[in-house]
C-alpha cells in the first residue's frame, strides 16, 4: 500500500510540475499578441500660452538668463540660440526645468546650480508648458 500511496504521489507531482510549465498539449486558451514596442513620451502639447509663459519667465528664469532669455554671463546661457533646448521636445524640456542641472552634472558649464524649476517650486505643469511656450516662441 505504502508504494501505491508514493506512486500517486510522484504522478501527482509530476502532472503539476507539467502544468506549471505549460506543458499539456492542449490547444491554448487564446493566442498572445507580440508585445508592442515601449511607447515613447508624447510631447506635451503645444498648448502653453507664450504671453503668459513671459510672464512667468520673467518672476522665475530671467534672474540667469536674462529679461530677453539671451543669459547673462556667468549664471544662465542663452536660450533664444541654444542647441540643447531646439533638441528637445516640450514634454523633455519640461522634465529639465523640473530636475534643474546642479553644479555637478558634467553638462553644466556655467558652474552655477540650476535648480528645480528655476528656484520656483510653486510652478504648476501648466505654468511649465506656459514658460516652454514662451521659450520656443523666442527661439531663433
Amino acid at each position: 500500500m505504502h508504494k501505491r500511496s508514493t506512486l500517486i504521489l510522484l504522478l501527482l507531482v509530476a502532472a503539476l510540475a507539467v502544468a506549471a510549465c505549460g506543458g499539456g498539449g492542449g490547444e491554448p486558451a487564446a493566442k498572445e499578441e507580440p508585445a508592442a514596442p515601449a511607447a515613447q513620451p508624447q510631447p506635451v502639447a503645444a498648448a502653453g500660452d507664450a504671453t503668459k509663459g513671459k510672464e512667468l519667465f520673467a518672476t522665475s528664469c530671467a534672474a540667469c538668463h536674462g529679461p530677453a532669455a539671451e543669459g547673462v554671463q556667468g549664471l544662465g546661457k542663452d536660450m533664444t540660440t541654444s542647441d540643447f533646448i531646439a533638441g528637445l521636445s516640450d514634454a523633455e524640456l519640461i522634465a529639465f526645468i523640473k530636475q534643474g542641472r546642479p553644479i555637478g552634472d558634467p553638462l553644466n558649464t556655467t558652474g552655477v546650480d540650476m535648480p528645480p524649476k528655476g528656484g520656483n517650486p510653486a510652478l504648476t505643469d501648466e505654468q511649465l508648458t506656459d514658460i516652454v511656450a514662451y521659450m520656443r516662441s523666442i527661439h531663433k
